[in-house]
């Protein structure tokens, strides 16, 4: 029989386990399949531009299994036998193939102009002749980027799109074109679908949208193991109108249990694997963009810890730095640090870090043991660590 009320101790535990952090044993000896196992785990890998540090997706890897060589990533991504596929899942993000036809109901909706950036919705009506004369330039000339189509420019910025990527980007929401790698400059290459996805996964019935919905909340549930309805949409981001109904239809066939948390307001649900591990030693570093904290009203429910990105914020605002990245220790998150690659000069740069309230004694050590890791992994020669860091990391 399940347990009907859990400890915020033991909902950390269960929380840890599901995303594979019990007991941490991170040799960095992960093979191309183990790399495979860890993100049908997560379900997903989120991707972003900030290329500050690392890019996105390589650091829940890292987190989970240490040191491992980025290009057998690289290798799994690009791989002809396509096993990854990209599209909007939580924000834009690596999937594994299976998820595809789970996400089918987004791509029609995009068609239809929902869901999608206020920007793109003209192209499925008024502008959508602009959108299939891109959509015929692929058809005949091969894969595109934008900067391959872009006609009229809009002035320079991080959002200024040209028209061309604005209907490409509308016509990849509605999976008319999907990608089929991104430059080294990060940009999308697009190409028609079944010039890029395998045929059995095309060719796959498409589920209806509570269908899918339903599928997508269990495999939510799975990786975070225990959490409240607003944790497992989040994962996927489902709109909350949607997820009430697929919820009830998991805990009636018994794939969640409804539960509660010792000093959580919200019900939460308990998937039918989840188990509390024993163990949760171990340190890691986590990206801005791991699944586990990747919902902040989750991360302060799971660990009492306030985390905002504060990259868009101004210099002179920031409390804790541009690009801040947990240190997760002993199941706990005790630390943070503002982390910078400098490739050229073959430098970690530590430009601050800070300790959470009363952190145990030895997380100075293990913090530094773990910037050490990160330089290595990152094939950085050295460590700079700031005045403004310095305190934090000075070893008692």
């Amino acid at each position: 029989m399940v347990k009907a009320e859990f400890s915020l101790g033991e909902a950390r535990r269960i929380a840890l386990t599901a995303q594979g952090f019990n007991s941490l044993h991170r040799d960095g000896a992960a093979d191309a399949a183990g790399l495979r196992r860890s993100i049908a785990r997560l379900g997903l890998l989120q991707i972003d531009s900030v290329n500050v540090l690392v890019r996105a997706h390589y650091m829940p890897l890292y987190s989970r299994l240490g040191a491992y060589d980025r290009s057998l990533l690289d290798a799994v991504i690009c791989s002809k036998a396509k096993r990854l596929f990209e599209y909007w899942g939580h924000e834009a993000s690596l999937l594994p193939l299976d998820v595809h036809p789970l996400l089918r109901w987004r791509m029609e909706r995009a068609r239809q102009g929902i869901g999608v950036w206020k920007q793109l919705e003209p192209f499925a009506g008024s502008r959508r002749g602009e959108a299939d004369a891109m959509l015929d330039r692929i058809r005949s000339d091969g894969p595109q980027a934008a900067s391959d189509l872009a006609g009229s420019k809009v002035s320079k910025g991080m959002w200024a799109w040209s028209d061309a990527k604005h209907a490409l980007e509308w016509l990849f929401w509605a999976g008319l074109i999907t990608s089929t790698h991104r430059r080294g400059s990060f940009e999308r290459v697009y190409d028609l679908p079944e010039r890029v996805l395998p045929a059995a996964i095309q060719a796959q019935a498409t589920p209806t949208a509570r269908d899918a919905q339903r599928n997508l909340l269990a495999r939510s549930a799975k990786a975070l193991g225990i959490a409240t309805a607003e944790d497992l949409r989040d994962y996927y981001r489902i709109p909350a109108a949607d997820v009430a109904a697929p919820i009830q239809d998991l805990v009636e066939d018994g794939t969640l249990a409804i539960v509660r948390v010792k000093g959580w307001k919200q019900q939460a649900y308990l998937h039918r694997d989840a188990s509390a591990g024993r163990k949760t030693d171990g340190a890691t570093l986590l990206s801005p963009f791991d699944p586990l904290i990747w919902h902040r009203p989750r991360t302060l429910r799971l660990f009492g810890f306030h985390y905002r990105l504060e990259i868009y914020t101004p210099a002179h605002k920031r409390e804790h730095g541009y690009y801040v990245l947990p240190f997760l220790m002993d199941g706990q998150i005790v630390a943070r640090v503002d982390l910078k690659a400098d490739r050229k000069s073959g430098i970690l740069i530590v430009q601050r870090a800070h300790l959470e309230p009363d952190p145990p004694r030895d997380t100075a050590r293990r913090l530094r043991e773990e910037l050490d890791l990160m330089a290595s992994w990152l094939g950085l020669s050295d460590i700079r660590i700031e005045p403004q860091a310095a305190a934090a990391l000075t070893v008692q």
